[in-house]
């Protein structure tokens, strides 16, 4: 838990509903459940038009280690097209305070 990392990514969509882009997702949560460290995803939509999509990892290194491979494995996948690139940022620290059930 100690080396704990949240990745935040915000962007917005090329005409495209969340619902759409969740679905056109298959293969890129395929990919993430095999990277070394993967703990969880969630994609939400908390302001009209900005997606969230947040990813839980065991360590920074590891968040960054499989956004890089997502980013040359997974070049040609559709979900790159229907994300604004110019809009996107996407960020990743290792969490400083944890508070569970």
């Amino acid at each position: 838990m100690k080396n704990q990392a949240i990745e935040l990514t915000t962007f917005k969509l090329n005409g495209y509903t969340v619902a759409q882009f969740i679905e056109a997702n298959k293969e890129v949560d395929a990919f993430l459940k095999r990277q070394k460290g993967f703990r969880s995803r969630n994609i939400s939509e908390l302001k009209k038009g900005i997606v969230y999509d947040m990813l839980i990892w065991d360590s920074v290194e590891d968040g960054t280690d499989a956004m890089h491979k997502l980013m040359s494995e997974l070049s040609d996948s559709i979900v790159h097209g229907m994300i604004d690139q110019s809009t996107v940022s996407w960020n990743i620290a290792t969490v400083q305070h944890f508070v569970s059930l």
